[in-house]
């Protein structure tokens, strides 16, 4: 297991939320956990978000007004607002959000309380329906994406680059499939789903910077890459599916 460590320009951030929702919870906090970009290489301050789950013993919606009273200072520092849970939550939604707790377990940080998540037994039947589930549904809206941007080629633009959205957490999830441990850096799965599956996976990397606006793309290359990536999509579910569990 790669070795999870926060992010040096998001530690003070972080810190001072932690106080506040250590305040905030009190003796009804049972952990609080730091996961996603942040713990990761592709961390970039000027674009990403600070993400959190929150653990309560017990739910509270008390506490829920009192993250609203703070929201508005946190958001301004791309602080998300957390997830809040309670451990029977958990426990119960195991079978029906797979693909994101396996993707808390891999890559989150405990600061406060009991380590909640790297205990957690992910099912693989349930993860492989999740995942087929997830890519049949990515490919309906693309197709939908396509037909409704009508030619137009800032409208495809933000179809493609706003499906996306997803992919990563997904994309663990099928290397996990095959019996590996994911990657924590994005461009190591990516490297690792093509060694597996046999799939060319750097479309997913061009989705990815053109959400970002990283890169610009002329209306055929908008073309070409939307059949690539459909493309590559429709074949990752096709090896999902071929899974025998």
């Amino acid at each position: 297991m790669e070795k999870i460590e926060i992010n040096r320009d998001a530690i003070d951030k972080i810190e001072e939320f932690q106080r506040d929702i250590s305040s905030g919870a009190g003796d009804n906090l049972h952990s609080f956990h730091i996961v996603g970009t942040v713990l990761t290489p592709d961390y970039d301050p000027r674009r990403s978000d600070i993400n959190s789950i929150v653990v309560l013993k017990q739910m509270d919606l008390g506490f829920l007004r009192y993250l609203v009273s703070i929201g508005k200072r946190y958001k301004k520092r791309a602080v998300s607002a957390p997830l809040i849970m309670t451990p029977e939550y958990i426990e119960k939604s195991l079978d029906v959000f797979p693909v994101e707790f396996l993707n808390f377990k891999l890559i989150h940080k405990t600061l406060e309380g009991d380590d909640i998540l790297e205990p957690l037994e992910i099912k693989t039947g349930h993860l492989r329906l999740q995942a087929e589930r997830e890519l049949k549904s990515k490919l309906i809206w693309l197709r939908q994406g396509y037909i409704s941007s009508l030619g137009d080629r800032k409208l495809l633009t933000e179809g493609l680059s706003g499906s996306i959205t997803g992919y990563m957490p997904l994309l663990r999830a099928i290397v996990h499939l095959f019996g590996e441990t994911p990657p924590v850096k994005r461009s190591d799965v990516l490297v690792r789903l093509e060694n597996l599956t046999g799939v060319k996976t750097g479309i997913f990397e061009k989705m990815l910077l053109l959400r970002r606006g990283e890169i610009s793309l002329s209306e055929r290359e908008l073309e070409s890459a939307f059949e690539e990536y459909y493309h590559a999509t429709e074949e990752l579910t096709r090896k999902v599916d071929e899974i025998k569990i």
